[in-house]
């Protein structure tokens, strides 16, 4: 039986991996799949992956796209989730700030360096119109970071996932601005180049495992309470989340993957654009 190491974030969205390891749906193709939950995001899967800590990474879109311009031997399998990342703007329940505009010049909390938290935080300041060379960040790690960094004035706000950060703001540790949607389809499945190509048939098996549960995930009838009790959420949070998710069976077309690398060259975040070939398997 082969061993396939994963990871990703510790939040909703990766709900069908634990489904299928739990319905031994890999076990049962001769996979063995290990879950790894990372709370540091992007960037410390990114860190991850590289050291062949975890063969396979759930990664938001544009962090596994700027690893793979920034020479990381990476390529992305297809994407997982179709659908835009929601993400929130989060100050602390005891600060001033009551609108984004006056974050202008203040300092977002991010992850680390690379993750979605911090490149997120380029994507809202484009929109706002500032100038993005004054950005400052205030590295905390993971969310847990943020929820002692916002209160202590450590860092002034913080782009998390809306869902995953909603008690947060029903307790009112967090206060929440607006949010800010991913302009591309939020979540892909990277692995290094080396593991694709000494694995072409095993990652074909998987693949075809998991997108089989997405596909027909949406129509478990207690699904609404199996997530909101996994994850401690709301019922009517987790209503309105799978309202705007669609998980994705389809690899990242070219187009796709042009438009991605539009945004990111105008935020500065890659240098040039990689061809499709390169960047995912076809």
């Amino acid at each position: 039986m082969k061993e396939i190491k994963i990871g990703g974030v510790p939040e909703h969205f990766n709900f069908p991996w634990h489904k299928a390891i739990e319905q031994k749906k890999f076990i049962s193709q001769n996979i063995k799949l290990t879950w790894q939950d990372f709370y540091g995001g992007s960037g410390e899967l990114i860190k991850a992956l590289a050291n062949d800590d975890i063969n396979i990474a759930v990664m938001l879109t544009e962090s596994a796209i700027q690893a793979i311009e920034k020479d990381y031997p990476f390529q992305i399998l297809q994407k997982f989730v179709d659908t835009p990342l929601m993400w929130g703007i989060h100050v602390a329940e005891n600060s001033s700030y009551t609108d984004v505009e006056q974050l202008k010049g203040t300092k977002a909390a991010i992850s680390r360096l690379g993750s979605g938290s911090h490149l997120m935080a380029f994507v809202h300041a484009k929109q706002q119109n500032w100038d993005l060379k004054n950005l400052a960040f205030e590295n905390v790690k993971n969310l847990n970071g943020a929820l002692k960094a916002l209160p202590k004035d450590q860092a002034q706000y913080f782009l998390w996932e809306h869902f995953t950060t909603k008690p947060y703001v029903d307790t009112k540790i967090f206060r929440r601005l607006g949010d800010i949607p991913t302009p591309w389809p939020c979540f892909v499945l990277v692995a290094k180049e080396e593991f694709i190509q000494q694995n072409e048939i095993l990652i074909k098996t998987l693949l075809s495992v998991i997108n089989k549960i997405s596909a027909n995930l949406k129509n478990q009838t207690d699904l609404i309470e199996e997530i909101a009790d996994r994850y401690k959420l709301a019922k009517a949070d987790v209503e309105k989340w799978l309202d705007q998710t669609e998980w994705s069976q389809h690899k990242l077309s070219k187009t796709e993957l042009e438009e991605i690398q539009k945004e990111l060259l105008a935020l500065d975040l890659i240098n040039s654009r990689s061809k499709h070939q390169d960047i995912c398997v076809v």
